[in-house]
């Protein structure tokens, strides 16, 4: 099935070039002369990628935006204005707005865009899965060949004497590398499942260090657990087993 995009611009003219360049690309396109008839399609119609227009009579692309994340909080949004400000920029940002693109965009732009956004959206229900799984079987203890005991569900290690309780992020740092043993995760894709935010998979390790760090630290007291969170070179980190 090909990607849906909804293009929303009460300018004729972009609505219409924006069209025809997504259509050329084979993908399916739906376009919305204002912000209203945006959240009504968004409401009887999945939406991959919306390329919303910021300055619009009535409804205006931010607020738009702020009814779709509660409407279809998975599609992906590249936002289009000719008026570029920081004040919008950060705004976009809370919104978790994919891409931010000034008119004119060349066909170029637009189309890069619109693919990384797929890319991303595709990344994210992919991770999805695996976080449902990992949530699945969150009930589970886990106990080690020397006795070692963990409570995924109350993120709590135990080993005779010894207990140490780990912070949310840390638990679900430490259940999705264990629920899925062996596989090696990315930075970037465990800053997702953590943290619940994309970032660029140069910035990604530095935001996970501290996390690592610390979760690394309550694990020295449970020896055999410690050396099987392993660290990946250059890629991640992976759970070795039992």
């Amino acid at each position: 099935m090909k990607p849906n995009i909804l293009v929303v611009d009460d300018e004729p003219v972009a609505r219409q070039s924006l069209s025809d360049i997504l259509k050329l690309e084979g993908f399916a396109v739906t376009s919305a002369a204002n912000g209203q008839a945006a959240v009504e399609y968004v409401r009887t119609h999945p939406v991959d990628v919306m390329i919303v227009d910021l300055r619009m009579p009535g409804m205006d692309g931010l607020e738009v935006v702020q009814v779709l994340n509660q409407l279809s909080p998975d599609t992906e949004v590249i936002l289009l204005t000719a008026f570029g400000s920081t004040e919008t920029a950060i705004q976009a940002l809370r919104l978790r707005i994919h891409d931010y693109l000034l008119k004119p965009s060349s066909p170029a732009q637009v189309i890069s865009s619109v693919k990384k956004a797929l890319t991303h959206r595709a990344a994210k229900n992919q991770l999805r899965n695996v976080e449902s799984e990992v949530v699945d079987e969150a009930m589970e203890i886990v106990t080690l060949k020397d006795g070692t005991e963990i409570d995924l569900s109350r993120r709590q290690i135990k080993h005779k004497t010894k207990v140490e309780h780990l912070t949310p992020a840390e638990g679900r740092l430490l259940r999705i590398l264990i629920k899925n043993e062996g596989r090696v995760f990315s930075h970037r894709e465990l800053v997702l499942l953590v943290q619940g935010y994309d970032t660029s998979q140069r910035e990604a390790p530095e935001i996970l260090r501290p996390l690592v760090s610390r979760l690394r630290h309550k694990l020295e007291q449970f020896p055999l657990l410690s050396e099987q969170v392993v660290s990946v070179r250059g890629t991640g980190y992976l759970y070795e087993g039992k």
